[in-house]
């Protein structure tokens, strides 16, 4: 069989049994990193090439210079795939696949797995309960929110990944001193009813429109909590015989359905309304979830989530 080439992209230190699980398989890896990262202990057996891009600022790249660099890559090899090892590659994969006609998830339906507002509008769209939003472009409409919809609410920064940038607000004055401090970059935020509740995360894979996995767990310590808080960050499997699990298990399938999905891994967040017992969607994104979540997943289901990643993706090649 014909060697296929996949790129990976990554500005975390991530994605270790991915690529050695895809070198094992056959393939042939690029590596695409930050360049704080070349010291880092990469699966350096399975990586045939490196490249590293230097940082803007955390986590973030120079798109131009990235696509430029890409176009040099290409004329002398063949890529069959881009792989966004983080959320914060997600983007940056998406644009990569649609300058180059690259197969896998454009920029369109990359938005509903990275922009919570995007994705907040099309669960919205499609039946699926979520809190109350409302986008903070215009003053009028975000002051018919804060009429409408009593607080506590939080504003949530679109593209970041967990807890980072949220604030919780507690009355109108509170709101408009944050809205102001954004200055130029207030369309980057939306805000949100605060639900009190218990909060979830499923993490699943999906192969040809088919959810082929499913881990459910219940956060003791969310993200959230921990990073206005303090504390350890703590989570639990659910039974799979469980209510919990078999409501998650639906919710998150029509999720997937619903925005598309085709191939890949997910980590998606629901909130259980302490006020009426319901499951909210709080957002989704197209890769393995963080802090040790995937140790988590193997010691409870035997199931590697980043090698039957890997196992999907050459099952396309």
């Amino acid at each position: 069989m014909e060697e296929k080439t996949i790129v990976c992209l990554s500005c975390y230190f991530k994605g270790y049994d991915f690529m050695d699980e895809s070198k094992k398989l056959g393939n042939r890896i690029i590596l695409i990193t930050s360049e704080n990262l070349k010291d880092k202990n990469w699966p350096w057996h399975a990586i045939d090439e490196v490249y590293y891009m230097p940082e803007v600022k955390a986590s973030v790249w120079n798109l131009d210079h990235l696509v430029q660099g890409f176009s040099h890559l290409l004329k002398t090899r063949k890529i069959d795939a881009v792989v966004a090892l983080d959320d914060y590659d997600v983007e940056k994969a998406a644009l990569i696949r649609e300058t180059f006609r690259i197969p896998g998830m454009g920029q369109t339906t990359h938005r509903y797995f990275r922009d919570k507002l995007a994705m907040r509008q099309k669960a919205l769209n499609e039946g699926i309960l979520v809190p109350e939003f409302t986008s903070i472009f215009n003053d009028e409409a975000v002051n018919d929110f804060a009429e409408k919809i009593s607080p506590p609410w939080v504003l949530k920064p679109r593209s970041e990944a967990s807890a980072s940038g949220i604030k919780k607000l507690q009355n109108k004055e509170e709101l408009w001193q944050a809205i102001q401090n954004l200055g130029d970059e207030r369309h980057l935020f939306l805000l949100e009813s605060f639900k009190p509740g218990d909060v979830y995360h499923v993490d699943s894979l999906t192969f040809k429109n088919k959810v082929v996995f499913t881990s459910a767990s219940k956060y003791l310590a969310p993200p959230m909590q921990v990073s206005h808080e303090g504390g350890v960050f703590r989570t639990k499997t659910l039974s799979r015989y469980s209510d919990e699990f078999k409501t998650l298990e639906k919710a998150n399938a029509q999720v997937i359905e619903k925005f598309k999905l085709v191939n890949g891994a997910t980590h998606t967040e629901f909130i259980r309304s302490r006020e009426d017992g319901k499951f909210y969607f709080l957002e989704t994104s197209s890769r393995v979830g963080g802090a040790h979540i995937p140790d988590l997943i193997e010691a409870s289901s035997n199931i590697n989530i980043w090698r039957e990643w890997a196992k999907i993706e050459d099952a396309i090649l």
